[in-house]
């Protein structure tokens, strides 16, 4: 058994025994386990109470949101959160989460192989570093000003908490405008000391003193 391709398309989800548009059985389709879920559910996986805001049957609803917002679709991003949650001294409990995943998961009706879980794992993880990349090297090119570059980060910022929340997360008010201001302030810091990469003297868009390369 292949690890599904990578998530260009969005993972198709039908119901057991009913064939998909191309006519294949679920059992079928690349990357997920011909093995229905276990009867005998684990008892963490029970008690796992993360995703319980969206109901089953829902995967196109968060996927479509998840690729106007990001470059993660919604089965990379369940189970990265999934791995990160199911992870031992040993490593990662990926067989657990594969034989579980409906289970783990409304919006997903399939099981998966290890590998499978893995190769959604490494994909979003893959993807993370690479919007990360392009977004500092935003930052710090000086394509945008001040007030942009807080735009960006505030709706960024919105969109990474609503996730948060959908996954189960109380975030508290005064966590939320603590965590806006340091991430205010840090990328003031990246712009300012860019800007120092960029030029030997630098002008501060705000309030124009001027500085050079090593000042503190």
């Amino acid at each position: 058994m292949t690890p599904p391709p990578e998530d260009e398309e969005p993972t198709r989800v039908v119901t057991p025994h009913e064939p998909d548009e191309s006519g294949e059985e679920q059992g079928d389709i690349e990357g997920q386990s011909t093995e229905p879920a276990g009867t005998d559910v684990p008892e963490d996986v029970r008690k796992y109470e993360r995703f319980t805001k969206i109901e089953s049957g829902t995967y196109d609803r968060a996927n479509e949101f998840l690729r106007e917002r990001t470059y993660i679709t919604a089965r990379e991003w369940a189970i990265a959160r999934l791995c990160a949650d199911f992870r031992t001294e040993t490593g990662v409990e990926m067989t657990k989460i594969g034989e579980n995943l409906p289970e783990l998961v409304p919006f997903m009706t399939d099981t998966y192989t290890p590998q499978a879980v893995n190769q959604a794992r490494a994909s979003f993880e893959e993807k993370v570093r690479k919007a990360g990349a392009t977004f500092l090297y935003g930052a710090m090119s000086d394509f945008f000003t001040a007030e942009e570059l807080d735009d960006v980060m505030y709706e960024s910022t919105e969109v990474a908490k609503f996730l948060l929340e959908v996954e189960g997360v109380d975030l508290a008010v005064e966590d939320e405008m603590e965590a806006e201001d340091r991430i205010s302030t840090v990328m003031r810091e990246v712009r300012e000391h860019s800007a120092a990469l960029r030029h030997d003297e630098v002008c501060c868009p705000e309030c124009g003193h001027e500085f050079g390369v090593d000042e503190k």
